[in-house]
């Protein structure tokens, strides 16, 4: 059996196992492509052709198998993707839960909203969507059924805290925050009127403190209304070009912020996905509905080589993928480092492990990363007040 063919094998085992599937010739022609994306290390259908064993003897036959996949609305992406990744945090049910909501735009012309699990200075899929719009600012009620579709899929997971910008900031969302029972950290625009600070509502931007300080207020009203009660945290860091202004239903401290910076490793994984690993942007394909298959991929990708990542450290074996002294390395590349040695050196095709709630080792890529991590916020005053009704 070959390399490739191994790792094929492996692949098609899982999605048997955990997902729920019409066709199996729809799970083959996907753990074919989650193969050849993951040795091409690009998300373009012509790149795979070298890396599938196939009987056809034109290129372009074996492009075509991958097009009807991408066009075939038999497809249940969701059927095929979630039963994996809940698998993968099944152990998590005890430790809180954080989901980053987020949007990214492709060629100025597609809209993919993504809800991900944020593990490990990382994010890992867990739904998302593709519109045909060409702007990140999407409607509360675009998004509104992916938050709903996930409360039911975590309904067993009792701490879930939700994570966004500040476009994603609405009377819509948090209403449905209320019912749906999750905590939240939200970004503020600076143009919001709050109510209680001052006599008079006032809007965030004149709130801002001092550089190197920040301020903790308790029970603001939002908005024009002012009916819409929470947590306010201004924090204004040296360095740093923006204030933030961050709202939670928690206690306001200084962990609302560290809260709050978890959204920011969903940026990772729109790099990895556009540039970083998968060149998701030299796709050739023009649909929203394809683009959803074609992410499919991706994420089985990310996922698979994540989860392989972490079984390469579980077993020490990371310095022979990290030429780093200490782990330098997402766990997504040392998996895809690993998986391409699997394929091109002989080494051992290990078993996938479930993802990791806590770093045993977390990633710096130098001394100065290292620092940066442990000393950029520092506050020389921090004020705590309560506001009026």
């Amino acid at each position: 059996m070959s390399t490739t063919t191994s790792l094929y094998a492996q692949l098609l085992s899982l999605l048997c196992q955990h997902s729920q599937w019409r066709d199996l010739r729809h799970l083959k022609a996907l753990a074919w492509m989650v193969t050849a994306v993951i040795c091409s290390g690009k998300l373009s259908l012509p790149m795979w052709e070298s890396y599938v064993p196939s009987r056809a003897t034109q290129a372009q036959s074996t492009e075509r198998r991958w097009q009807r996949f991408m066009g075939n609305h038999r497809i249940r992406v969701k059927s095929l993707y979630i039963p994996l990744v809940l698998a993968a945090i099944s152990s998590w049910k005890g430790n809180r839960l954080y989901l980053a909501l987020d949007t990214t735009v492709l060629w100025n012309r597609y809209c993919m909203i993504h809800l991900s699990i944020v593990c490990c200075g990382r994010a890992v899929p867990l739904l998302w969507r593709v519109l045909d719009h060409p702007s990140a600012t999407v409607a509360v009620n675009t998004y509104k059924p992916m938050l709903r579709l996930a409360q039911r899929l975590l309904k067993d997971y009792p701490d879930v805290m939700l994570l966004a910008d500040r476009g994603f900031a609405n009377h819509g969302l948090l209403s449905w925050r209320q019912v749906s029972g999750w905590h939240y950290c939200l970004r503020l625009p600076g143009d919001v009127l709050v109510h209680g600070v001052r006599r008079h509502p006032i809007e965030v931007k004149y709130l801002w403190p001092a550089k190197g300080e920040a301020i903790l207020y308790d029970q603001v009203g939002l908005w024009t209304d002012g009916i819409y009660r929470c947590n306010l945290v201004l924090a204004r860091v040296t360095g740093v070009k923006e204030p933030w202004a961050v709202i939670t239903d928690e206690t306001p401290s200084l962990n609302t912020l560290w809260q709050y910076a978890l959204r920011f490793r969903v940026e990772e994984l729109f790099l990895d996905s556009k540039s970083g690993a998968f060149q998701l942007e030299d796709s050739a394909i023009r649909s929203a509905a394809a683009l959803t298959r074609l992410y499919l991929v991706a994420a089985l990708a990310l996922l698979y080589a994540t989860t392989h990542g972490m079984a390469v450290q579980l077993n020490g074996l990371r310095s022979q993928v990290d030429p780093h002294w200490t782990r330098g390395l997402s766990y997504l590349k040392i998996g895809l480092r690993w998986l391409q040695g699997v394929v091109h050196k002989g080494r051992s095709l290990l078993s996938p492990i479930p993802l990791f709630h806590s770093d045993p080792e977390p990633c710096f890529s130098s001394k100065n990363a290292l620092s940066d991590y442990y000393d950029r916020i520092w506050f020389s005053r921090v004020h705590s007040l309560l506001c009026r009704p």
